[in-house]
Order: structure tokens, then sequence, then C-alpha cells
């Protein structure tokens, strides 16, 4: 997932060979690409960490969701952040950072170093990502900007799932004898090489000592996504007792006292007139729900496949390739399907998506935990051909109404929502899954819950805009 700044009359663009522009993208894939990888990994590695270090449930809806809060929670300030002090130096104090945190995530030896070394990867990702966007956008001709940005549909979609795939194929492959941890030191490899690459090459752009950054905003901003991700989870998995309810509501009110301080402030973190872009906010809200389901349903797929048809890690990967190759076809195919059909391209990729889930459900009914892989196949490549559609397409349209001026808060805000959507779906959903009995019925419930919450968004779809902006402003996944 990435986020886009939009490109100041002040800034000044240093002239690149292709080569090098070549070299800058790969460098924000690279980030980008690790940033999905590593908040779906756990999606696949989950179980057999607890297995390992133990931590239970706990430690399975905690997982991806410290990640995932951390990096929701600050993903809005990072982008300010390298306004101010220079996407460059940003870019490598994120990108060192995240594999700091990686490697220390590797070889923890219990469940509390683990997510605190999950928190610490969200906080300098959210430093990281949106710098390689900014960059690009200030960098790039006009022309490969837009080829550029057609990449990241396809390979953040191929990110997203091909982080369990890879996670079941090191876990089987049980490396010098680590198990899952080479899930997490690979990144240690990889962001190594990235930073050195960097460091060379990655182009310095001018900064903007005019940005402030509004400490009150983004202190209120955290406390309240804070509050409401912990009350919900909390909630949502021990019961409704003082301490989850207690948490929502300090969210509330530290929302409340957010949007009082937008209104107010000389620097906002999101320009209040976003949220009365009526398209924008239907965007916004939808992403949410469509994301939250979605990222929930992948998690627990592959939970359903290694505790209830006992598949080891590397066949749930096996078995979710179907979703990847699927997401990729669509994402591929929807680039050029986006500016024609606009949101009835979102539409018909939801529909498709709840005909997957729909056939999956049956396939449960009627076999309960005597599927084979092969047998799953077909509703899975399904389920992954409508998220494919989506993916990408859904924040793309909600940005069809905005004006220039307004394109790198809302990018922010949409990409800080979605990382919020993956955190509150794989502890949301697999809550739904752990609390609803045996494994069969767990899996039937968990469905429905998905197909209940997608259709819910469908008549909210007729509320935003028509068509993406005529240039592209941002991308996602």
């Amino acid at each position: 997932m990435s986020t886009e700044t939009t490109p100041r009359a002040e800034a000044k663009s240093p002239a690149l060979s292709t080569t090098l522009l070549w070299v800058v993208l790969g460098l924000v894939l690279l980030a980008d690409a690790l940033d999905m990888i590593d908040s779906t990994v756990t999606n696949i590695a989950a179980p057999t960490i607890v297995r390992d270090i133990g931590g239970g449930e706990a430690l399975i809806k905690w997982l991806g969701s410290s990640y995932a809060l951390a990096m929701g929670v600050l993903l809005v300030v990072g982008g300010r952040l390298g306004d101010r002090f220079g996407q460059r130096r940003l870019f490598l104090i994120g990108m060192t950072g995240f594999t700091a945190a990686s490697a220390v995530a590797g070889l923890s030896p219990d469940p509390g170093l683990l997510i605190a070394a999950r928190v610490v990867q969200g906080a300098f990702g959210a430093l990281l990502i949106p710098q390689g966007m900014a960059i690009m956008t200030k960098t790039f001709p006009r022309e490969m900007l837009g080829r550029a940005f057609g990449l990241f549909g396809p390979m953040l979609g191929l990110a997203t799932v091909g982080g369990p795939v890879l996670a079941g194929f090191i876990i089987n492959a049980n490396l010098a004898g680590l198990s899952w941890r080479p899930v997490f030191l690979i990144n240690v490899v990889l962001g190594t090489a990235g930073v050195l690459v960097a460091l060379r090459l990655l182009p310095a752009v001018e900064r903007d000592r005019s940005v402030a950054v509004d400490g009150w905003g983004a202190g209120t901003l955290a406390v309240a996504m804070f509050g409401l991700l912990f009350g919900l989870i909390e909630g949502s998995t021990s019961g409704w007792t003082a301490g989850p309810v207690a948490s929502l509501v300090l969210g509330a009110v530290f929302f409340g006292l957010f949007g009082w301080r937008q209104r107010r402030a000389a620097s906002p973190l999101l320009k209040p007139s976003l949220l009365a872009n009526r398209g924008f906010t239907s965007g916004l809200i939808v992403g949410l729900l469509f994301f939250a389901v979605t990222s929930g349903l992948i998690y627990v797929i592959s939970l359903f496949m290694q505790d209830a048809l006992h598949f080891s890690a590397g066949a749930a990967a096996l078995g979710l390739l179907p979703l990847t190759i699927g997401i990729i076809i669509a994402a591929f195919a929807c680039m050029a399907l986006a500016q024609r059909l606009g949101r009835t391209l979102i539409l018909i990729g939801m529909l498709v998506t709840m005909a997957g889930a729909g056939w999956l459900l049956g396939l449960v009914i009627s076999a309960g935990t005597g599927l084979s892989l092969w047998t799953l196949s077909p509703a899975v490549l399904l389920t992954g051909l409508g998220m494919g559609a989506c993916f990408g397409t859904i924040y793309d349209i909600a940005l069809g109404d905005i004006g220039a001026d307004e394109a790198g808060s809302a990018s922010g805000s949409l990409t800080a929502i979605q990382q919020l959507a993956n955190g509150i779906g794989s502890a949301v959903v697999t809550t739904v899954y752990f609390h609803s009995g045996a494994a069969a019925h767990a899996m039937t419930v968990t469905v429905i819950v998905v197909l209940a919450i997608t259709a819910a968004c469908l008549p909210a779809l007729r509320l935003l805009p028509r068509g993406a902006p005529a240039e592209p402003q941002s991308s996602g996944a």
C-alpha cells in the first residue's frame, strides 16, 4: 500500500536517467511489498508460532493487529514528516528501523517481545511507506508516473496473498531448523539490500520547511485509533467488560477531539473539506468494511486449512495459491477497465467475491472437514478474482471528486484506513471463527458474516464518484 503527496510548486525535481527511475520504482515497490507481506505473513505462520513459543489465541489475534495498529495510527503523520524533513531521509530511517525490528521479531523467544517487535515494525513502516511515492511524484516524468502507478495494484495484490504463501513454503522448508523465524528474518536480507541501494541511488528532493506537523492532531488521532481498535478487538474476543467498553468510549471522545482540532489547526493533518466530500467518505467507509472482512477471510481460510483440515503450512500455502492467482489476473485486467467502468467495476468485484465466498460456504456445509485442496481451489480462485477487481479500485474511485490540493492528505487517509482494516479484520473475523464452535460450523458462521458485511457495502457504492481521477493520484492494493 502506498501513500502519495501531490507535488509542490517550490519542490525542485532532479532530472534522473531512465535506468535510475526504474531503480527508484524498484525501491518503492520493495518497501511497499515488505509492508504488505509483513501485514499478512502471520495468516499462515500464526499456528506454528503459537505451537513454538505459546501465546494461544491472544497471540494469534495480535500478531497482525499490533502491526496494523501502529502503521495505521502513524501513517498520515509519516507523510507530513517526510514533507518537512525530507523524503529520502525518512525513507532510510524507516527501512533501517523496519529491518532491525524484523530481526528482533525473528529472534523473539516469547510472545511479549514478538508483539513489541511487530509494533515497532509497523511504526517504522509508517515512516517508510509514504516517502517513496512522494519521491516518485516529484521526480518522475508524467508519462512514466502513469505506467508506474499501473504496476502497484497487481504487484501489491500479489504481495497481499503472496506473503502467506511465502510463509508456508519457508516454514515447511525449516531452514537451518529455524521453523517460522525466517519468515521475519528474510526482511533483514531484503531490507539491508534496500538500504544500501537507497543510500547510493535514491534521489533527494527539496524538503518544505514550511510544512508543520500538528502535534495535538497527531496525538488525538493516535489515542482515538488505539482506543477504538483495542476496545473492538478485546471486547469481541474477551467479552464486553468494563475495560473494552472504556477503551471504545475513550477512542470515540478523542476522535471527536481530533475532528474539533482539524477545524481549528493552522496545518491540519486532514483537510476538513475531505470529510465533507460524500464520495470520499463513502469510499473510506466501504474500503474499511470490505478490506476488513476480506483480510479476515484470508486469515480464517488459512487457519481452517491448518487446524480443521490438518494441512501443513506448506499445503495451506498451496491452498491459498488460487487466491493469489485470482487477485493477479483481476488486478491486471482491471487496469484497463477502471476508467471505462468506474464504480461499476467495484460492484462487479464485490458480487464476484460474494459468489466465491458463497461457493466456499456451500462446500463447507456439504463436506465439513472432509475437503481437499482440489475441491476448495475453484471457490478460492473465484474469491480472489473478486478481491482483485476491488483492490486498488475502491480507493482510486474514492479520489474521483477531490481537488489536486487534497490528494496527498486523502491518499494518506485511505492508506491508513486500509492498514487499520487489516488489523480489525484479522482480529475480529478470527474471533468469530474461534468462538463459533466446531471447525465446520465456525467456518460456516464466519463466511456468513463476511457475506453479510459485503452485501451491506453494496448500497453505498452509488454514493461513490462515478470514476477515478483523470490523472493518477494514488495507488493501493
